[in-house]
């Protein structure tokens, strides 16, 4: 009987024990697999996260690669056109048509058609309301001046200049007189009876200085040569005021000398 107790002990203890490694290697399993799938799933987020990031990314470069800035430069007796609220195009003979906007900030100057009377000596101010009123009505006759697509300044052009018998638009000669600033880019020279006359400076025209647009350093002998002087110092000495000889074609001064 004691040895049938003792071999029924041994079974039941080496049954006990293999369902404790059983159990054991289950749970060992289990864990492992467990953390194998977090594991998965945390790589898995990262790699997702990283390509979200780099999307974005590449998507901000894209944007910023494809921002351009508008067009800058003079159109010169051209047409304006109203297109939509705040926009217009600008039709130059021999150029293509050119779309600008207007911004707070843009001047506008009126010779009878935009704003103001016509026939007056001085342009008058108008309103951007006024430009947009104007141009829906028909193209009004206006020289542009525009900075990466937006115009800092529109000038109607006055009827005077559309003819001056010669065949050609604005007016065109040499005067001798007093030079005054209207507008970035547009001035006026007075003669010696007080006929002030309009005109516009591009940027090949040449502006010399003999100390009164700027000061004279490469003036030869004789008083000849005169110096390059920049729009910005014309501009500073237009405001002042200044004698000067400008000569100008189709409205346009190629030369302005001051009175040295």
């Amino acid at each position: 009987m004691n040895r049938h107790l003792r071999n029924a002990v041994v079974a039941a203890a080496a049954i006990t024990a293999g369902l404790l490694m059983t159990a054991c290697q289950n749970g060992s399993d289990g864990n492992a697999a467990g953390k194998s799938g977090a594991g998965a799933t945390s790589v898995a987020e990262k790699a997702s996260d990283s390509k979200a990031s780099k999307g974005s990314e590449d998507s901000q470069g894209s944007q910023g690669s494809t921002n351009s800035k508008g067009v800058s430069g003079s159109f010169t007796d051209g047409k304006v056109t109203y297109l939509a609220p705040g926009k217009y195009i600008v039709s130059v003979p021999g150029k293509e048509d050119q779309q600008f906007l207007v911004a707070d900030d843009t001047e506008v100057y009126g010779a009878g058609t935009i704003c103001g009377e016509a026939g007056a000596k001085v342009d008058a101010p108008c309103t951007l309301d006024q430009l947009e009123a104007a141009t829906k009505k028909a193209a009004v006759s206006a020289d542009v001046k525009m900075k990466n697509g937006i115009a800092t300044l529109v000038t109607e052009r006055r009827a005077a200049q559309q003819d001056t018998g010669s065949g050609s638009e604005g007016v065109n000669g040499t005067w001798f007189g007093n030079v005054s600033y209207l507008a970035p880019g547009k001035y006026t020279v007075s003669d010696l009876k007080g006929v002030e006359q309009q005109f516009f400076v591009a940027e090949d025209t040449e502006i010399l200085g003999y100390d009164d647009i700027c000061d004279a350093v490469n003036t030869g002998a004789g008083g000849e040569g005169g110096t390059e002087c920049t729009e910005a110092e014309l501009e500073a000495a237009a405001k002042k005021g200044f004698s000067a000889e400008v000569v100008i074609s189709n409205g346009i001064a190629t030369s302005i000398r001051d009175d040295h």
